[in-house]
């Protein structure tokens, strides 16, 4: 059973607003930059850049249904990252406690997943 067209409208609007969002934060927002250039990736600055211009950039082409499939790539790549580097590290602590942290990054990657497969 397929999902209708609303409910595609609406995982849309809410995987755009939450990296739209994202992005704007880490733009605007100094303890939120400052807390992505303490994860310790390389070329920490520059990988701020590129992940602010993708969640912004993709998440308004999710949003305007245009090259949907292509612009969830780098998100699902984002998340998949995002999980394995701020997330994982917790597990450590208890499975719940994981789960409770990830909750957000994970509904996020189940519902890019959704929109890769539906969108030609």
């Amino acid at each position: 059973m397929g999902a209708s067209l609303s409910t595609m409208k609406l995982i849309r609007y809410a995987v755009a607003y939450v990296f739209i969002v994202s992005g704007l934060m880490k733009l605007v927002h100094t303890e939120t930059a400052n807390h992505f250039l303490g994860l310790g990736l390389p070329y920490p600055e520059l990988m701020l850049k590129l992940v602010i211009i993708l969640e912004i950039g993709c998440g308004i082409f999710i949003l305007l249904n245009k090259s949907v499939k292509t612009a969830a790539i780098p998100l699902i790549a984002i998340m998949i990252a995002a999980i394995m580097i701020t997330k994982l590290p917790i597990v450590n602590t208890g499975l719940l406690q994981f789960a409770f942290n990830a909750k957000l990054d994970i509904v996020m990657l189940v519902l890019l997943l959704i929109l890769y497969n539906r969108y030609p």
